[in-house]
């Protein structure tokens, strides 16, 4: 359907424009490389769990040193998350996602000559410290180019390159590790590691000359084009203003939200850095064996996100999924656990984990721009908070299920102790938001 609508500013109505075919044109654009972007970044974050066996073997670490180096990660994403999209805000993501990938990718062609215990948790501190920013960044980014209505679909289309990540990166990197160990003198875990993190340089330099910072530098648009998405884009906007990350916090709803994310991503690095973990406990060893049953929670996953993410366009209720999502995501924990010993059964557990925790997650993001529509600079640094918040999880959780299966000899309590926490978050879904966030997205 075509819609006629008058630009701000101008004298004159717009040209008839076709939005759907508009935002298609827009998507095609700037998804595909993105979506590539994004599945190099969700691989730098769980190609550890695939590596887990080679590097504990070879460093000597324990359950619980493994989780520390996987959630030292985090803390140097979290340390450096918000200062980090305040300066994208400030130079302009085209730079500054370009320099984000090529010093990550820089980091993690590093790991190849980790030999201590100690160089371990420094480089997996500085990869997260240079990634930081990424994903938050990209999410900001996103709002500069669709309309409110349609970015149901379009995150999910983002973290499809997560589900990506670990349908493809699982079996390749079984089959990694299983033929590639030796070659050149290399284990296979350093060949995990620099396949992971060249190919990021390269992609920053795309980055850097492809992407353009805003509508209004989109030479692929015409006038009447470029003119007609920012209106669509400012009218869910209409009290935009400098705001400050101040600003943000102020917000009600917005330190519950962000204490929401912190549940959610517990829950999905526990499925990130442990899901090898649990198939193998099951009695699995081949290393290829075990990267194909990891891919199976991303393919449910993938599926999940998209028929969600066009559901909750359709309906104009993100809350409610999420909400529906994270308790499918603690049946799968809850499950996990009790048939930790049955492939068959556990399988479908890890199946139930990644349509609901996996999808979960983009439904998620499509909640902040809804709080924080108008608040200029401090959108930016509000989204990097509430992601910054959420990533502690990425500390607690691998560090957590390390300690109990250390002490306990099992990961059950700890899978179950997480399926509370999914719980905790259907409950605040429920009941602890705000007005503003209890709306339904309406096309307008």
């Amino acid at each position: 359907m075509s819609i006629s609508i008058s630009a701000p500013g101008d004298g004159i109505a717009a040209s008839s424009i076709d939005e759907k075919k508009l935002i298609s044109k827009v998507a095609w654009r700037l998804m595909p490389l993105i979506m590539i972007c994004y599945l190099f970044a969700f691989f730098d974050r769980i190609n550890i769990s695939f590596a887990k066996f080679q590097l504990q073997a070879d460093l000597s670490l324990s359950d619980t040193a493994y989780g520390l180096g996987a959630g030292l990660f985090v803390v140097g994403y979290v340390l450096f998350e918000v200062p980090s999209n305040m300066m994208l805000y400030k130079v302009g993501a085209r730079r500054w996602i370009a320099r984000i990938m090529m010093s990550w990718g820089l980091a993690t062609a590093l790991m190849v000559f980790v030999t201590a215990e100690w160089q371990f948790y420094l480089l997996r501190f500085v990869i997260g410290a240079m990634e930081a920013g990424f994903a938050p960044g990209v999410l900001y980014y996103l709002t500069l180019w669709f309309p409110q209505h349609y970015r149901g679909r379009i995150t999910s289309m983002l973290f499809l390159a997560s589900a990506f990540a670990g349908l493809i990166g699982a079996p390749v990197s079984g089959l990694v590790l299983g033929h590639m160990d030796g070659l050149f003198e290399m284990r296979g875990w350093h060949w995990l590691f620099l396949l992971g993190g060249l190919p990021c340089i390269a992609l920053g330099l795309v980055v850097l000359f492809t992407l353009k910072d805003r509508i209004s530098d989109a030479n692929w648009l015409s006038s009447h084009e470029k003119s007609y998405l920012a209106s669509r884009i400012a009218s869910h906007e209409m009290n935009k203003h400098e705001g400050s990350l101040l600003t943000a916090l102020r917000l009600p709803g917005f330190l519950m939200l962000a204490f929401i994310y912190f549940l959610i991503q517990v829950a999905s690095y526990g499925l990130n850095f442990w899901a090898p973990q649990l198939i193998r406990s099951a009695g699995i060893e081949s290393a290829t064996t075990i990267g194909l049953l990891t891919a199976v929670p991303y393919v449910c996953g993938a599926i999940s996100m998209v028929l969600v993410g066009r559901l909750s366009d359709a309906t104009g209720e993100r809350r409610k999924f999420v909400c529906g999502l994270v308790i499918i995501g603690s049946i799968g924990f809850f499950s996990a656990g009790i048939f930790e010993a049955h492939v068959l059964y556990l399988t479908v557990s890890l199946a139930l984990l990644g349509a609901g925790i996996i999808a979960a997650i983009p439904t998620f993001w499509s909640l902040p721009p809804k709080l924080l529509a108008g608040a200029g600079a401090g959108a930016a640094a509000g989204i990097a908070l509430i992601n910054t918040m959420g990533q502690v999880g990425g500390i607690v959780s691998p560090v957590m299920v390390g300690f109990i299966k250390d002490v306990t000899g099992s990961t059950t309590p700890a899978l179950y102790l997480i399926g509370t926490t999914c719980l905790i978050a259907a409950a605040l879904l429920v009941w602890a938001l705000p007005e503003r966030l209890r709306t339904l997205d309406k096309n307008r």
